[in-house]
C-alpha cells in the first residue's frame, strides 16, 4: 500500500432512492419486502425506483444471527399477540411500548412461515413432522414463545431471499456506513450518508430519499470478563458498535430507554446459550451447595411487584436473585446438567438418551461453537458435570432481552397516543430516517423473527413515505471533501506523525484504537455499573464517568489508523463512545434502579413507581455536543396480568 493511495482515496457517490445499511436479520426483511412494493410504486409514479442494501460485512453471515441458532424465540402460533405485548412488558419492569410489541407479534408468524419455506429446518411435534407450519403443523416448543430450529444455516436462508428479492446488482458488502448527513435544505430530514471500502480506499457517499438504519446493537462498550486469549470473546456479535445509536444521534432523532441494558446469565467462559436448557431441557440453577436460588431467594421478589410475581419473573430480577449468592459467599453459580438429563431419560431407551446428550451438544454448535469448546477442552460431560454459570458484561440493543434505542412511530389502528406515531411505521423523529430490530426503543423481545417482521414493517413505511415525497431532491448540508477529510482523519493522524518514533505503536500525537478501547471500557466498567463494582454506581461515580468520557472524546480525534482494519476499528470507537454517554447519561437522570441485576443506582436502590414509571428520552446536539435527557408519559395499552399469570 503506497502513502499516496492510502492517505488519497477513491471517492464514489451514487444517489438511490432507499438505502439500506446493515446486514443483519432487519436489512434481509425489508429488502425481501421491499422487492414486489418496488414494482408497484414504480408504476405509481413511472419511474425506477432504486434501492441499495450496504453491509460492513457480507450478507450471508452478518448481523447476530451469524453464527446460526438453535431456537427461534418469537413465534405467536395459536397465541394472542396482546399476551405477548404484556410478557415483553413485564420482563422489562412495565416500560415498553405496547403499540409496537403488538405489531410485531401480530406479523412476526408470516416471516416464520417463510423461513421454513426458504429452506429453515424446524423440529415438529411427533405425527406432525411432514406439515408445515403454514398447513397448521405444531412446532416443538422450548418455551411459550420459542420453537426449536436446525439453524447453522439459518442467516444464509434468509440472506438469499433478501439477495433475490432486490438483487445481488444492488448489494454493496465490506463498505462500513459511518456517517449520516441531513438535508441543506430541512435539518430535520436525513438526505445521505457516508463510508469506506474495508478492502480497497474508497469512500462511498449515498444520497438518498429514505434510508433503514439496522446496524445492530452495542458491545464492548464495557470491559468483558473474558481477557487474555480470551479478548473478543463476547455474548452478542462484537462488530455490534453502537453505530445505530450513535449515527441516529448525530443526526437529531430522539433516543429512548438508553439506561436500559442486558446482563444475560450464560456458561462461563464460552457465553453460550442457556434458554434450551432452562426450558427444553428443564434444568435448574443452583448455588454451589445445590441449593436452587430462584426458590431460595423468590422473598427478594415480593419487592418488585408486579414483575417479580408474574409466571416468569422479569429476566434483571432472575439476575438479581443470583447475584445475592455470589455476593454472599454461595457461589459459583452452577447450571445442573446432570439431573436435568437424568431426569428426562428415565422414560427414555438407550438409543433416545443418546439423542438427548447429542442435542445437548448441538444446542451450542448450532450458535456458539466456543462453549463446545469450553466443554471439550474442560473435560465436562453434561450429563456426569454441571457447568458454571455467570452474568456477563452489559449490552445494549433493542431486539432481545433489552429495550434501549431510537424512539419510532408505531401503528396507527390499536389505540396508541397520537404522539406514538406519526405516518411512518418505524420512522425517527427525523424525516426519512427509519430504523428497526436493535434500533427500536422501547420494545425487546422480537429477536431474529420478530427483527425480520419489523424490518418488513419499516419497509413498508419508506414506500409510503417515498410515494408521499417522490419529488424530494436530497442536498447534503456537508460538502463532500470535508466528509472525506472527517472519515480519514485518523489515517491523516498516522500519516503525519508516523515517523517521529522509531515504533509505530509508541507516539506522543496519536492513540492506536486499540488502546483508546481499553480506556473506554474501563472507564465504563469501573464508573457505570459494570462486573467491577458488581453491576452498581451513584451520581458521583457517574460525575467521574461523565468526565473521563468528555476527556475521552476529546483524545479520540487523536486516533490513528495504519491501514483500514484500523480505520475500521477507530471509528466503531467513535460510535461505542456517543453510544457510552447516552446510557451514562440516562443512568444518570433516571434516579432509580429500574433493572436491578442489570444496574444498580446504589443512592436510589429501588423501584419508584409512582415518579419513575416513565420513558427517559434524549436527543444529542453534534454542533454543541450537549444531550438533552426529558421525561415522557409511559401509557398502558393491554391490560397486565395479575400475579402468577
Amino acid at each position: 500500500m503506497s502513502e499516496g493511495t492510502f492517505g488519497n482515496p477513491e471517492v464514489v457517490e451514487e444517489e438511490v432512492d432507499i438505502l439500506l445499511i446493515g446486514g443483519g436479520m432487519a436489512a434481509c426483511g425489508a429488502a425481501y419486502e421491499l422487492g414486489p412494493w418496488i414494482d408497484q410504486l414504480k408504476a405509481e409514479i413511472g419511474r425506477d425506483v432504486s434501492v441499495k442494501l450496504v453491509d460492513k460485512a457480507a450478507l450471508s453471515r452478518s448481523g447476530a444471527v451469524a453464527q446460526g441458532l438453535s431456537a427461534i424465540n418469537t413465534y405467536i402460533g395459536d397465541q394472542d399477540p396482546a399476551d405477548y405485548a404484556r410478557m415483553v412488558a413485564n420482563d422489562l419492569m412495565g416500560i415498553t411500548r405496547d403499540d409496537l410489541a403488538y405489531d410485531v407479534g401480530r406479523h412476526v408468524d408470516h416471516s416464520v412461515q417463510k423461513f421454513e419455506e426458504w429452506g429453515l429446518p424446524i423440529w415438529k411435534q411427533p405425527g406432525d413432522e411432514g406439515k408445515s407450519l403454514k398447513d397448521g403443523g405444531k412446532p416443538v416448543r422450548s418455551g411459550k414463545w420459542q420453537i426449536m430450529i436446525n439453524g447453522e444455516s439459518y442467516k444464509w436462508i434468509v440472506a438469499e431471499a433478501a439477495k433475490s428479492a432486490i438483487g445481488s446488482d444492488n448489494i454493496q458488502e465490506r463498505v462500513f456506513i459511518v456517517k449520516l448527513v441531513n438535508d441543506k435544505n430541512d435539518p430535520k430530514r436525513i438526505a445521505g450518508a457516508v463510508g469506506f471500502s474495508v478492502r480497497e480506499h474508497k469512500v462511498y457517499v449515498y444520497k438518498f430519499k429514505a434510508c433503514l438504519l439496522v446496524c445492530g446493537g452495542a458491545v464492548n462498550i464495557f470491559r468483558p470478563r473474558s481477557v487474555g486469549e480470551g479478548t473478543g470473546r463476547a455474548w452478542y456479535p462484537v462488530w455490534n458498535a453502537g453505530s445505530t445509536y450513535s449515527m441516529a444521534a448525530e443526526a437529531g432523532a430522539e433516543l429512548t430507554m438508553m439506561e436500559n441494558r442486558f446482563v444475560p446469565a450464560r456458561f462461563k467462559d464460552g457465553y453460550g446459550p442457556v434458554g434450551a436448557w432452562f426450558l427444553l431441557f428443564k434444568a435448574k440453577a443452583t448455588n454451589a451447595f445445590g441449593e436452587v436460588y430462584m426458590d431460595k431467594n423468590k422473598e427478594l421478589l415480593n419487592d418488585y411487584p408486579p414483575y417479580g410475581q408474574a409466571a416468569v419473573p422479569a429476566s434483571c430480577l432472575r439476575n438479581h436473585l443470583m447475584l445475592k449468592e455470589m455476593k454472599e459467599g454461595r457461589g459459583p453459580i452452577y447450571m445442573d446438567t446432570p439431573t436435568a438429563l437424568q431426569n428426562l431419560a428415565k422414560t427414555m431407551t438407550p438409543k433416545e438418551i443418546k439423542h438427548l446428550e447429542a442435542e445437548a451438544w448441538e444446542d451450542f454448535l448450532d450458535m456458539c461453537i466456543g462453549q463446545a469448546g469450553v466443554w471439550a477442552g474442560e473435560n465436562i460431560e453434561p450429563e456426569k458435570t454441571p457447568s458454571e454459570l455467570m452474568p456477563t458484561e452489559p449490552y445494549l440493543l433493542g431486539s432481545h432481552s433489552g429495550c434501549c434505542g431510537i424512539w419510532v412511530s408505531g401503528p396507527e389502528d390499536v389505540g396508541a397516543p397520537d404522539s406514538w406515531n406519526w405516518g411512518y411505521r418505524s420512522m425517527t423523529t427525523i424525516s426519512g430516517l427509519f430504523t428497526a430490530a436493535d434500533g427500536v426503543g422501547a420494545s425487546g423481545h422480537k429477536f431474529s423473527s420478530g427483527s425480520h417482521a419489523e424490518g418488513r414493517l419499516a419497509a413498508k413505511g419508506m414506500i409510503k413515505y417515498i410515494r408521499d415525497h417522490k419529488d424530494i431532491t436530497p442536498e447534503l448540508d456537508t460538502p463532500v471533501e470535508q466528509l472525506v477529510e472527517e472519515i480519514y482523519q485518523p489515517v491523516r493522524n498516522f500519516l503525519e506523525h508516523k515517523d517521529y518514533t522509531t515504533a509505530i505503536d509508541i507516539n506522543p500525537h496519536y492513540i492506536t484504537p486499540k488502546m483508546l478501547q481499553f480506556r473506554l471500557q474501563k472507564i465504563m466498567d469501573e464508573y457505570c455499573a459494570g462486573v467491577a463494582t458488581w453491576y452498581q454506581t451513584n451520581a458521583k461515580m457517574l460525575e467521574v464517568c461523565e468526565h473521563k468520557l468528555g476527556m475521552l472524546k476529546e483524545d479520540s480525534q487523536k486516533m490513528r489508523a495504519k491501514d483500514l482494519h484500523e480505520l475500521l476499528r477507530a471509528w466503531e470507537n467513535y460510535h461505542r463512545i456517543l453510544t457510552a454517554e447516552a446510557h451514562m447519561k440516562h443512568i444518570q437522570f433516571r434516579e432509580e434502579s429500574r433493572y436491578p441485576g442489570f444496574y444498580y443506582r446504589a443512592d436510589f436502590n429501588f423501584v419508584d413507581e409512582e415518579n419513575w414509571k416513565c420513558f427517559v428520552n434524549s436527543t444529542y446536539d453534534k454542533n454543541t455536543k450537549e444531550w438533552n435527557v426529558f421525561k415522557v408519559e409511559h401509557v398502558d395499552l393491554v391490560a397486565k396480568p395479575t400475579a402468577g399469570h
